[in-house]
C-alpha cells in the first residue's frame, strides 16, 4: 500500500506555510508518494505545486481537488501542461466539482448537473492535454461559442496526454464515471466494512470502459493517531465527526453525510445533521456514535490502527492519505515517519 499526504484543507490561510514546505519535502525523502494540495475558499491548489516542484525528486504532486467550477477545462488542460513540465512529470491532476454552496456563492456559477458537467470537463481536458483541437457540443460546454469569432485552438504546449486525472466523488453516480473515465479516486467518507457501495460502483464504471478495477489506484483519506486512551481519542474525534455530518454543505446537500447514510449510519447521520443546523452542537457531537468514530478513524493502540489499515486494504484501497499530526513541524515529521512505518508492514 501507498501513502499520500494531504497539504493545506479548504480554507487554509498560509500560515505556517515554511514548515508545511518542510514536511513534503521529509515526505519526499522517505519515499511518500504523493501530495495532494486542497482547495475550496483558502490558498488554491495549483500555486504551491509550482512552489513544491524544483524542491523535490520524486513525490507525485496533485490538486486535491482542482475545482471545475473556479476553472474552464482549457484553463485546467494548460494549467496541468504547465505543472507537469515544471514538475518533471510528476503532476497528477484530481478534479472535483465542489458542492452548491462553494459553486453558486463563491464562483457565481450553476451546480446543475454536475454528473454531465464533469463528463465534458474531464473530455475537453483530455483533448487539451493531447494536442487536439478543443472542440464540444454541450450541453454544459459549447467550444467554439457560437455565434462569434471563435475558432478550435489547440493549445501551445507539447502535448502530454499521459497526465494522470483523479476524481474526488462520492455518489453513485459520479463514482460509475470514475471507474470509467479516470486514472484513480480520491476518496472520502469510506469505511472498509461498508466498502462494496463504493467499490461496486467504481468497478460498474470500469467494466463500462473496458478495463477492471485494477487499472485505478484508489486512494482515501485517513486519520490515524495512536494512543492507548481510546475513549479519549474518540471523544476528540466526535467533534470533526459532527462537523462533517452538520457541517459540511448545506441541509439540503450535504454528499458527506449522504455517503456515510448509504454505508448504513443514515438514521445518527440525520439526527446529527439536524442538531447542528438547529445550533445545538453540542448535542450534535454528543449524538456520534462511538462505534462511528471507531469505524470512520484510524485511531486507538497500534493493533487497532493496524488492524484498520489491514481492512482497508482487504477492500481493495492502494493508497492512504494522511494529515501528519502534531503542533510543531517536528511532531508532524515524527507522525508522518511513524504512519509511513506501519503502512509499510502491510
Amino acid at each position: 500500500m501507498k501513502t499520500a499526504i494531504s497539504i493545506g484543507s479548504a480554507y487554509y490561510d498560509g500560515s505556517n506555510w515554511e514548515d508545511l514546505v518542510e514536511l513534503v519535502k521529509l515526505a519526499d525523502r522517505i519515499g511518500v508518494e504523493y501530495a495532494w494540495s486542497a482547495e475550496a475558499w483558502g490558498m488554491d491548489a495549483v500555486s504551491p505545486l509550482a512552489y513544491l516542484a524544483p524542491l523535490t525528486k520524486t513525490i507525485r504532486l496533485g490538486t486535491g481537488i482542482m475545482q471545475t467550477s473556479a476553472r474552464t477545462p482549457a484553463t485546467a488542460a494548460m494549467t496541468s501542461l504547465a505543472l507537469a513540465r515544471l514538475t518533471n512529470n510528476r503532476f497528477v491532476l484530481g478534479l472535483g466539482v465542489s458542492g452548491p454552496q462553494v459553486v453558486e456563492g463563491l464562483h457565481g456559477a450553476s451546480f446543475e448537473k454536475p454528473l454531465g458537467r464533469l463528463r465534458e470537463y474531464i473530455n475537453i481536458v483530455r483533448q487539451g492535454i493531447s494536442g487536439e483541437r478543443i472542440q464540444n457540443d454541450g450541453p454544459q460546454y459549447v467550444l467554439p461559442r457560437p455565434g462569434g469569432e471563435g475558432k478550435a485552438l489547440r493549445l501551445g504546449m507539447p502535448p502530454n496526454p499521459s497526465i494522470p486525472i483523479y476524481l474526488a466523488t462520492l455518489g453513485p453516480k459520479m463514482l460509475e464515471l470514475t471507474g470509467e473515465l479516470a486514472d484513480g479516486w480520491v476518496g472520502t467518507s469510506f469505511i472498509p466494512e461498508a466498502s462494496d457501495d463504493v467499490i461496486s460502483h467504481l468497478r460498474i464504471g470500469a467494466e463500462r470502459a473496458g478495463r477492471s478495477l485494477a487499472d485505478l489506484d484508489l486512494q482515501v483519506n485517513a486519520t490515524i493517531e495512536v494512543g492507548d486512551d481510546v475513549e479519549a481519542l474518540i471523544k476528540k474525534y466526535k467533534k470533526s465527526a459532527a462537523f462533517t455530518l452538520g457541517a459540511m454543505g448545506s441541509p439540503e446537500t450535504n454528499f458527506y453525510n449522504a455517503a456515510f447514510s448509504r454505508a448504513g449510519w443514515e438514521p445518527m447521520a440525520k439526527r446529527v445533521q439536524t442538531l447542528w443546523v438547529s445550533g445545538d452542537k453540542q448535542a450534535a457531537v454528543e449524538a456520534v456514535d462511538d462505534d462511528f468514530v471507531l469505524a470512520t478513524q484510524m485511531i486507538g493502540n497500534e493493533s487497532m490502527v493496524l488492524e484498520r489499515l489491514r481492512a482497508t486494504a482487504a477492500a481493495g484501497i492502494t493508497t492512504i492519505r494522511i494529515v501528519p499530526l502534531g503542533r510543531s513541524v517536528r511532531e508532524q515529521q515524527a507522525h508522518l515517519e511513524h504512519v509511513r512505518s506501519l503502512i509499510q508492514t502491510l
